[in-house]
């Protein structure tokens, strides 16, 4: 473990001078200031918790927000954190406790219904937080511009929100519908559907634009009947599927938002007598540790959650030691190709 010392040593000062830069001390000037804070990131230096703690510092505790939000479709909380709409955000979970242990952080998560923005960051001041985590936070929320304005470092996942102390990370979900549709075009599908999560959701959003894209590359016209927009959970996905199939049968793929509103799709032809992938191929999105179980096991686009935890607590702990204006971080998707999708009927 790296010490005060080694930071001294590579950064060319004294203790004492790092001992500024972490206090925050106005006593250093700034080019030797960002001096010192490359080398804490380089050495990995990790303040004594004791010793932080008596000197009145900022607590080696990350906070990860599981608050809702009005402006969310279906807000992300700890009490639904397990329901079929946030499954992804559970594993990408495991991953972020994982990264943040391993740099000697401990994890909170303020679980009180408020959405006062000014209450929640004095909540996060109180307990001294070294940073924060937001999930799924919407640009326009309150708590977002509240976060930036607070000068607390944060780190937005999955979200958009961008000052001298916050960042943020996230899949490229534009390219990762195009991969998804490009798939079954490549099979030879041209009458897609696409049952999408909200399109107020960033994903939700970017993944139509995506499967636009997609189709007029391909010289498929977009037909806003295969469009349907619901929420990212499994029974609303399957009440989609229903209504589509009421409106038209004609559609040989369809493209659902998560692999939870893919398996609601799954079931809704089949209770209409229609074969996966024989008569309708589907491709979802997350790649869940589910997907390979279905029946059959299904294709999907596979968002790198260790890259999206990792990169998100390396910006943050950046930040936490000084470094301003962190550019954002887009993690690329990968196509997993399963049973679900095969070319449509008359091209086998």
């Amino acid at each position: 473990m790296a010490t005060s010392e080694d930071v001294a040593r590579l950064a060319g000062v004294s203790r004492a001078t790092v001992s500024r830069v972490l206090n925050g001390s106005a006593r250093v000037r700034p080019a030797t200031a960002e001096r010192v804070r490359h080398a804490l990131v380089s050495t990995q230096y990790r303040p004594d918790v004791v010793a932080q703690s008596l000197a009145g510092l900022r607590s080696k505790t990350i906070a990860l927000n599981l608050l809702p939000h009005a402006d969310s479709p279906k807000a992300l909380s700890l009490s639904n954190m397990g329901d079929s709409g946030h499954y992804f955000y559970l594993e990408l979970l495991q991953f972020l406790e994982r990264e943040i242990s391993q740099a000697g952080f401990d994890l909170t998560l303020p679980s009180h219904a408020s959405d006062d923005s000014t209450e929640f960051v004095r909540t996060l001041r109180l307990r001294r937080v070294a940073g924060a985590l937001m999930i799924a936070t919407h640009p326009s929320d309150r708590i977002t511009s509240a976060l930036i304005a607070s000068g607390i470092p944060t780190v937005f996942i999955d979200g958009i929100g961008q000052g001298p102390q916050a960042t943020y990370v996230k899949s490229d979900h534009v390219a990762a519908a195009e991969l998804a549709v490009h798939h079954l075009l490549g099979l030879g599908h041209r009458r897609i559907a696409i049952v999408d999560g909200p399109v107020a959701t960033l994903s939700g959003a970017e993944r139509l634009l995506g499967y636009q894209r997609a189709l007029g590359a391909g010289g498929v016209p977009v037909r806003p009947e295969l469009i349907c927009e619901t929420t990212f959970g499994t029974a609303d996905a399957f009440r989609a599927t229903v209504a589509l199939l009421e409106r038209t049968r004609d559609f040989t793929a369809v493209v659902a938002g998560s692999d939870l509103m893919a398996m609601g799709v799954i079931r809704a032809l089949r209770e209409r007598g229609l074969r996966v992938p024989s008569d309708v191929s589907v491709v979802g999105f997350d790649d869940v540790d589910l997907c390979e179980y279905l029946d059959p096991p299904l294709t999907t686009v596979r968002q790198d959650r260790p890259a999206l935890a990792s990169g998100a607590v390396r910006l943050l702990l950046a930040m936490v030691v000084g470094q301003t204006g962190c550019a954002p971080l887009i993690v690329p998707s990968e196509l997993v190709v399963r049973q679900s999708t095969a070319p449509p009927p008359g091209r086998r």
